[in-house]
């Protein structure tokens, strides 16, 4: 029990110090990095649709050449 304590004390201690973090991030420096982070997204989700439009598509031209083939008998 007197751990636990300990630990609270220790842990809201470090929370509620303030310190500074002299780790500024310019304007440029962060748009470019959530413009790169951005850029990955998309291209992981561009990357997921044309692995599952392909399939779909060629299913697609396949029943439209079916119905083609049916129309034209």
């Amino acid at each position: 029990m007197r751990s636990l304590f300990y630990f609270l004390i220790i842990f809201f201690g470090v929370i509620f110090i303030n310190t500074k973090a002299n780790a500024y991030i310019g304007p440029g420096m962060g748009l470019g990095a959530i413009i790169t982070i951005l850029g990955i997204i998309g291209a992981v989700i561009l990357s997921i649709v044309a692995i599952i439009y392909y399939p779909i598509k060629r299913l697609i031209i396949k029943f439209k050449n079916k119905k083609n083939i049916k129309k034209d008998k």
